[in-house]
């Protein structure tokens, strides 16, 4: 009995850290290095967990005055605050221009490189998965 109850324990855990496992990715799986973008909005939401922080801003087109929300993706919560960020950097309804990679799916998707926040001109690296240190 005792076997057979270690047996489900173990399955439970690894069916737990399964999602986990999947979540994190290589830079190059999701995206493209070639499609730089420069874009600025105004925070929605922030994220702040591991293996990788996420922040949404919502994007004005120039042209057809549509609004589109754009998922950032940063690294982790720890390589933030190495780069100097803290949970309290970016809130809900800041002004932020975010340089990084697009989504090769074409969703609006970015992994963030940088980000300047617009009300003090800060500029914070985002501890991209692509690799490149400032």
């Amino acid at each position: 009995m005792r076997t057979k109850f270690v047996v489900v324990l173990a399955a439970a855990v690894l069916l737990a850290s399964a999602g986990r496992v999947v979540a994190h990715h290589s830079f190059s799986a999701e995206f493209d290095a070639q499609k730089p973008f420069k874009m600025s909005g105004t925070v929605t939401k922030v994220e702040w967990m591991n293996p990788h922080t996420f922040f949404y801003i919502d994007v004005t087109d120039e042209k057809t005055k549509k609004v589109t929300n754009w998922a950032m993706e940063m690294g982790s919560p720890n390589g933030l605050m190495r780069q100097g960020w803290t949970r309290n950097s970016m809130k809900i309804g800041d002004k932020v221009t975010v340089e990084g990679s697009l989504a090769k799916d074409g969703s609006p998707t970015g992994n963030a490189r940088a980000v300047v926040l617009e009300a003090t001109g800060q500029r914070l690296f985002a501890a991209s998965s692509q690799g490149q240190t400032p």
